[in-house]
């Protein structure tokens, strides 16, 4: 059993085979997947999508790289939207200071927006953390006393970061980068970092990992990272996904699969 806690299943990539592409994840015994909003757009898309697809749940909010087209009207969306059923978090939210394609000033406004709205939710939140690694660690900090907890995804940091993330009271979210050769630092990370604070993703369509590099990632493919993630700490395939599925429910309080 495994759930891919982070996918873009609204994507344009998947609009000519998305049934096949949830098929096989099922057969694959994918139970859940977590389909993430961007943008208003792409959030009122991943709604739909629970909808139709009982074994889907999403996230809602406004990417860093959407931030500068984000008014108070799209926050006051957000915060609505957030309230319908299979609604789980608040997400993908954060700072890319890699790509900078929206002014980081805005970036830091629109992210402690909807962390206050997480908050008011009592939700969790799923953090795009790239190249702005001090500056989000500030920002969560000061919302410490407040009970936030959420997810670093696609987590790019070393193990000393992790740790600190994790000593914070979030959960590290392991992509299929981990899976390249060249890839020591983020396999360093999930050789060390305590299993109970793990969760697996594909960022589908984004970061297939090995054998399909550089093709099209979809959710049956979170099996990669968790046969990897077994390899390098020497225990089993089902230890890893057994307990990292137990982790995305207890994160986002979701029945555990049977």
């Amino acid at each position: 059993m495994l759930i891919d806690s982070h996918a873009h299943l609204d994507m344009k990539q998947f609009d000519s085979d998305r049934d096949q592409v949830i098929d096989r994840a099922l057969s694959a015994d994918v139970r859940h997947i977590i389909t993430v909003g961007i943008d208003i757009k792409s959030s009122l898309n991943a709604v739909k999508l629970t909808t139709h697809y009982p074994p889907i749940f999403a996230t809602i909010g406004i990417h860093p790289h959407n931030a500068d087209n984000a008014n108070n009207n799209d926050l006051e969306q957000i915060a609505l939207i957030a309230q319908q059923d299979k609604i789980i978090a608040i997400g993908e939210i954060g700072l890319d200071f890699f790509h900078n394609r929206s002014a980081r000033q805005k970036q830091i406004e629109v992210f402690i927006q909807q962390l206050a709205i997480a908050i008011s939710l009592d939700l969790p939140v799923v953090i795009h953390d790239r190249e702005a690694h001090t500056n989000t660690l500030n920002i969560l900090s000061s919302f410490k006393k407040s009970g936030l907890k959420g997810m670093i995804h696609c987590f790019s940091g070393d193990y000393n970061l992790a740790k600190t993330f994790i000593d914070m009271g979030y959960y590290i979210s392991i992509p299929g980068t981990v899976t390249f050769n060249n890839a020591s630092q983020i396999q360093d990370v999930a050789r060390r970092v305590p299993l109970n604070r793990m969760l697996l993703e594909t960022d589908a369509p984004f970061l297939a990992p090995t054998p399909y590099r550089g093709n099209r990632n979809e959710p049956g493919y979170v099996t990669h990272t968790a046969q990897k993630i077994a390899k390098l700490r020497d225990v089993s395939f089902e230890e890893i996904s057994y307990q990292t599925s137990k982790n995305v429910c207890q994160l986002f309080n979701l029945s555990f699969p049977e």
